[in-house]
């Protein structure tokens, strides 16, 4: 595999996670010449390298740590002990193997594909510039640069030393206490593991767990968390945070009530942002919403004809089967004669706590608004 990029007539695709692989696989087996150009995280984007891998191998262990000395059998005493710094290290190990066998191996197989780590940016419609000053000029380009945590409107935020998703697995063991700031997927898969790890976590929302779901399904996991000693403050308006005496103090009104919150660590898991930065979308004339994410139609196709997004960087759902389906319609749609749409309808969802949670299709309230007559079970 070739590690420097060519000016042949090609599909760019700017980016370097699931739904840049599987648009630059799905190209080269149409026979196009194949350039990924990535400059974020590692081969692999946030999945393997920051996501579902670290935060699932993280969420079962905790499990197996837990489960011993919770159970209703009398008679059974399973007590367990974990040294979590091995946990985390061995979590990184297999980071870097699934990493190698997945992407590195991959792309090796692949003589039309060359990966370059360097940053690009949309000069035209026509133009891509890298960083080296080198400029390609391919038939179509795919946008695939993903998301970040999008870190909230908080006064004294940018003085504290906060973790993110992309921080978070390169600790070296579980803090004695941790404040976890959002209450959707990885706040709350993030909460109980280190929870089962031993550290005692605050979760704070500033309206409730799981906002985009059912209040049965949101109450219902919070039950569960709660009684596993997860203290959970919903409807918090934050005020500020601060860094003080080795610790974070968290500021928040509640009901009217002026509470402020300590742990040894925060983590900020309050939504994503687009990395669309020094992207040159707008000034090549693709249109962003008004969060910063690439809007795109029903084929993927933005408001340039020659440039489709795929992935995070497009919005929701933003789930890794999700990104690798929207990037191998995307270069599908890119390069065949007859575009497809991509269909979410059926698109299944899960949060892996324990309880897992999950569902697909329509929710109760949904399918009422649909004209069905759905039957609680």
């Amino acid at each position: 595999m070739s590690t420097c990029c060519t000016n042949e007539p090609h599909l760019v695709v700017i980016g370097g996670g699931s739904a840049a692989f599987a648009a630059a696989l799905e190209a080269e087996s149409r026979g196009a010449t194949v350039t990924i150009v990535n400059d974020g995280l590692p081969m692999g984007g946030t999945c393997v390298n920051v996501g579902c891998v670290p935060s699932k191998f993280l969420l079962r262990a905790a499990e197996a740590h837990h489960q011993p000395e919770h159970h209703d059998f009398d008679g059974i005493d399973g007590r367990s002990r974990a040294d979590v710094g091995r946990v985390f290290e061995q979590q990184r190990e297999l980071v870097d193997q699934l990493r190698g066998a997945k992407y590195h191996e991959v792309l090796d197989g692949l003589e039309r594909v060359t990966y370059c780590y360097t940053r690009a940016r949309l000069l035209d419609d026509e133009t891509v510039e890298l960083e080296d000053g080198e400029f390609l000029e391919p038939d179509a380009v795919i946008l695939a640069t993903g998301a970040s945590t999008a870190t909230p409107n908080l006064e004294g935020i940018e003085e504290v030393d906060y973790l993110t998703n992309e921080m978070v697995f390169e600790l070296e063991g579980a803090p004695d206490s941790l404040l976890v700031l959002g209450g959707g997927y990885v706040g709350l898969e993030s909460a109980q593991t280190f929870a089962r790890f031993g550290t005692d976590v605050t979760l704070v929302d500033h309206s409730r767990i799981l906002s985009g779901e059912s209040d049965e399904l949101a109450d219902g996991l919070a039950g569960y968390l709660r009684d596993e000693g997860i203290a959970i403050v919903e409807h918090a308006d934050l005020a500020g945070v601060r860094s003080e005496e080795g610790g974070v103090y968290l500021s928040a009104d509640i009901d009217g009530d002026s509470r402020t919150y300590r742990a040894d660590e925060m983590l900020v898991a309050t939504g994503r942002r687009p990395n669309t930065e020094d992207l040159g979308a707008e000034s090549a004339g693709v249109d962003l919403d008004n969060r910063g994410f690439i809007e795109v139609d029903g084929h993927l196709q933005t408001s340039i004809e020659p440039i489709y997004g795929a992935g995070d960087v497009v919005g929701d759902p933003m789930y890794v089967y999700t990104a690798a389906h929207e990037g191998k319609l995307a270069a599908r749609n890119a390069l065949a004669d007859e575009s497809r749409e991509v269909d979410y309808h059926p698109l299944p969802w899960v949060i892996f706590t324990d309880p897992q949670v999950a569902g697909v299709g329509y929710d109760l309230d949904e399918a009422r608004s649909a004209g069905y007559a759905p039957e609680a079970t």
